[in-house]
């Protein structure tokens, strides 16, 4: 079983994290497989995959990687830029799937299946916590936004996944700071340092699932910056599109098979979690509310509110 850090010659910043990860040694040498470029670590049951195209588009790598060098892959992270309107500097990272777009079945636009979720790597709250402490240990706090963003785009793979990210220019996608953060991130929750602080998941805990706000989830990070909470999928109000109610009956619209697929995907990543759901309770109406607590209640998963979250 081994965690798989894919990154795209097509993507400055994902080649800038893959270098800061290579200087800190430990690696073999590299060889040359059908589908890119495979390194793995010499003491942590780790591999690189550096690949030719964008990486949004590459469904199947994670099995493919297992068919062509027999190792099976239990997670991927993908090193990757970061883009926004705004371009605003950023480290940022998020579990992928596009469970809000429809109609479902169909290619999505930035890759991935519509109406469909790939399950979150389990060391989402681990990486985003480190994260933000080891940037802040390097000042950057007041350049970079330290954030995280809702479940979207591709590419589809059944390996628990994560994206990491450096935005949103080229100057912040080629700054070595950044990436360094990043690089020292990784080694630290995969174990490739002396000082770190693997957290593997062994069957049982919290896991929180974010409904609602915007795309950077701001009441969901703030939540999870202030507990050690396990983080599954986090879908923003896009991603959750209700039509009005009529009557007593449900709300038509994608909503219900967009939650549920968060849920089921979320589970499937944290076999024996206690899967709960924190409501940004304000960017919803009050029956909009009512009916996601009904039928979170159908699927046998709580609501909490911030203060129910126990802190670390």
């Amino acid at each position: 079983m081994v965690s798989l850090l894919l990154a795209s010659n097509e993507d400055s910043a994902s080649m800038n994290m893959l270098s800061e990860l290579v200087s800190l040694g430990g690696w073999d040498s590299p060889r040359e497989f059908d589908h890119g470029q495979v390194t793995g670590h010499s003491s942590c049951d780790v591999e690189i995959l550096l690949i030719d195209g964008l990486h949004i588009w590459a469904d199947g790598i994670d099995e493919e990687h297992s068919s062509l060098t027999g190792s099976k892959v239990d997670e991927v992270l993908v090193l990757s830029r970061h883009v926004s309107a705004s371009e605003t500097p950023a480290l940022t990272l998020h579990a992928i799937g596009v469970p809000g777009e429809f109609p479902h079945g169909e290619k999505a636009r930035s890759g991935g299946i519509t109406g469909t979720a790939v399950p979150p790597s389990t060391r989402f709250g681990e990486l985003f916590r480190n994260m933000c402490r080891i940037a802040k240990e390097a000042n950057l706090e007041k350049e970079y936004d330290l954030t995280l963003e809702a479940t979207h785009h591709g590419p589809v793979l059944q390996a628990p996944t994560l994206y990491l990210e450096i935005g949103s220019t080229v100057e912040q996608w080629e700054d070595v700071r950044a990436a360094r953060v990043w690089s020292e991130t990784i080694a630290l929750c995969l174990g490739m340092s002396d000082s770190s602080s693997k957290k593997d998941w062994g069957g049982e805990g919290d896991v929180m699932i974010g409904l609602g706000g915007g795309h950077y989830a701001p009441r969901h990070k703030a939540v999870i910056s202030e507990s050690d909470v396990w983080v599954g999928h986090i879908l923003a109000n896009y991603a959750i599109v209700f039509e009005e109610q009529a009557g007593n009956t449900p709300p038509s619209g994608p909503w219900s098979h967009s939650v549920r697929t968060a849920v089921e995907s979320t589970r499937e990543a944290f076999p024996g979690g206690n899967i709960f759901v924190h409501l940004d309770r304000k960017s919803f109406k009050g029956w909009q509310r009512s009916v996601l607590t009904d039928f979170l209640s159908e699927l046998g998963v709580p609501v909490l509110r911030g203060k129910q979250i126990s802190p670390p």
